[in-house]
């Protein structure tokens, strides 16, 4: 049974930093694409930044290019996106996801709120 479960949102000043993590089990991150969305209130789930099987990283995002950066380890089986100088607008609920051929695995997703 594949289980993603993220953790590490919270509430954050605006330009402060948080980790999150998406720990697998039931699936290994370093053979599938893992990705990384978002999806704030009264809008669309978007996609934030991806990881390849092979290790290769995309930003989707062009508001969070050079803030945010998606990354794993193996060894844990955990992918993480590190996200710094946060704004109000990265207010979200925060998903992982994992790809297998065509189908697609979610967590239950964690809330990243971005506030003074």
């Amino acid at each position: 049974q594949v289980q993603l479960v993220e953790s590490g949102g919270g509430l954050v000043q605006p330009g402060g930093s948080l980790r999150l993590s998406c720990a697998a089990s039931g699936f290994t991150v370093s053979r599938h694409p893992m990705s990384w969305y978002r999806q704030a209130p009264g809008k669309e789930r978007e996609l934030v930044a991806a990881i390849t099987s092979a290790g290769r990283t995309i930003t989707n995002l062009d508001s969070v290019k050079g803030r945010f950066t998606i990354s794993r380890d193996t060894a844990k089986n955990t992918v993480y996106l590190q996200m710094n100088s946060l704004k109000f607008e990265d207010t979200a609920v925060y998903y992982c996801n994992g790809a297998d051929y065509d189908v697609g695995y979610w967590g239950q997703g964690t809330q990243v709120t971005v506030s003074s």
